[in-house]
């Protein structure tokens, strides 16, 4: 399906997603198409997530304030609304398979939160990175206040959402936001690229099952005894055999 905000394509069992919208904003369409695009995923085993000329200026103020004015105080009406955005952001992070989220260029707001809820976070040296929804009067309310204090700790998630500043591709890395740096977006798309064609030739149950015992959010013992139970089912002598050969 052709969409005007997303461009989906595939290499094999690589997905890729790219954020076509004028520089990766987000507004009405792409909320609408974000989920579409990831309902058409079928069997592909690994998702790349990226931008065109930057990752994403994020929610788009402009054109989603036609759906959002009408209904401030109506917290009903609201929330409908942000429910359709977090078909988007909560669908992404809900995926079974691995979700890489190669940035370069800014990625503010919304399009923070959104690869917040991937699972491998890489970028490019002129990445900057900001939470800057205080500025505009709102609290960030599309995951990342839940998920980043998980990946970058509370203390450095309170000083993006609080001050609203951005930070560097460097002090991403050192706070854990993002595992690699890449010299030009052109590496970064590359060594995505590499990590994907990696991913694809692991078991897809061990990598499922790895995601979820890392994203299930439960106590300790519950989390370990779900591991333990989905390893009983998805275990195979074939898969141990294979990895005594290599």
């Amino acid at each position: 399906m052709n969409y005007q905000t997303v461009r989906l394509s595939r290499q094999g069992e690589v997905a890729t997603l790219t954020l076509i919208a004028k520089m990766g904003s987000m507004g009405p369409d792409f909320w609408r198409e974000m989920p579409q695009a990831l309902a058409e995923l079928a069997d592909a085993r690994v998702l790349i997530l990226r931008g065109e000329k930057i990752f994403s200026a994020g929610l788009d103020v402009k054109t989603n304030a036609g759906q959002i004015g009408p209904v401030l105080g109506d917290v009903a009406g609201f929330k409908a609304v942000v429910d359709e955005m977090h078909a988007a952001t909560e669908g992404l992070a809900a995926l079974p398979i691995p979700v890489i989220a190669a940035v370069h260029g800014w990625c503010i707001g919304a399009g923070l939160e959104l690869i917040s809820g991937a699972d491998i976070r890489i970028c490019s040296s002129d990445a900057r990175f900001s939470l800057p929804e205080v500025k505009l009067g709102i609290a960030a309310d599309l995951g990342g206040l839940q998920r980043l204090p998980h990946l970058i700790g509370r203390g450095r998630t309170a000083h993006l959402a609080l001050t609203g500043e951005p930070i560097d591709a460097e002090t991403a890395e050192i706070w854990g936001l993002v595992t690699e740096v890449l010299d030009s977006p052109e590496d970064l798309f590359k060594r995505a690229e590499e990590l994907a064609a990696h991913l694809v030739t692991l078991s897809p149950k061990a990598l499922e099952g790895t995601k979820r015992a890392l994203t299930d959010d439960l106590p300790h013992a519950q989390s370990l005894q779900n591991a333990v139970e989905w390893n009983a089912h998805h275990m195979t002598v074939e898969g141990l055999q294979n990895a005594l050969k290599k």
